[in-house]
């Protein structure tokens, strides 16, 4: 298979600090909410490291911005209602 012909990666390992940048959430609230169920697990890379998928830190990213807007329609109705 040449180089044209090799199919393009749509996930990658990230590791801690990149998870923490992109989420702008803190290393302890990461694990607790990954105990929680809330956030994405992750997964052995090596003896002491771990990662995530790319992907999986996407699919969070995006559910907490369809969250976040669900919950500003819900309040712009409330105030249309009260003016």
């Amino acid at each position: 298979m040449s180089h044209s012909q090799i199919a393009p990666v749509k996930s990658s390992i990230e590791r801690l600090p990149v998870v923490m940048a992109r989420t702008g959430r803190s290393r302890p609230s990461i694990y607790l909410d990954m105990k929680k169920g809330a956030f994405p697990q992750c997964f052995k890379v090596g003896v002491r490291a771990v990662g995530w998928l790319s992907s999986d830190i996407d699919a969070w990213i995006e559910s907490r911005v369809q969250a976040g807007q669900t919950g500003r329609a819900g309040v712009e109705k409330a105030n249309d209602k009260g003016n």
